[in-house]
């Protein structure tokens, strides 16, 4: 028969997730980042909005510019790639594994459309940013008004 070590810290853990998926699922709250990662890997995103054109940043650490790809298509702004796990070597002992590796993708909806022709994106630091200027048919324009 084969002992199994009692570890109470993980067993109160285990408990506090499982309320706290308990109390996200009620409340209709989105779960924690933990949660996620756990799930599938999802970089982070900001989106914004000034008078001439949306900003999106997206937290891309360690991946390089080859490791993503950015389309648009309609109203829709498309980010995907991969972050692929160094290569194991043997004599290595991990103490903890965090990051979390795999591909990914989001999907962005835009709120007007937007001049494909002249959209930049650079990487910087980890950073993704993507400019996407707004089609002049879509800026607001000032009307005048005539005093007779």
């Amino acid at each position: 028969m084969d002992m199994v070590k009692w570890e109470p810290l993980r067993d109160v853990i285990t408990f506090r997730d499982e309320i706290d998926r308990l109390f996200d699922g009620f409340f209709g709250r989105v779960p924690a980042r933990r949660e996620m990662a756990r799930a599938a890997w999802m970089p982070l995103v900001d989106f914004e909005e000034n008078k001439n054109e949306y900003l999106v940043k997206v937290e891309l650490p360690g991946l390089k510019k080859e490791d993503v790809k950015i389309s648009l298509s309609g109203d829709r702004l498309h980010i995907s790639g991969e972050r692929t796990k160094e290569k194991e070597e043997k004599g290595k002992t991990f103490h903890r594994v965090e990051r979390v590796y795999g591909r990914f993708e989001r999907v962005l909806a835009l709120p007007a459309e937007v001049d494909g022709a002249r959209v930049k994106a650079t990487h910087k630091d980890g950073i993704l940013d993507i400019r996407l200027p707004k089609s002049e048919k879509t800026k607001p324009k000032e009307i005048g008004i005539e005093v007779k």
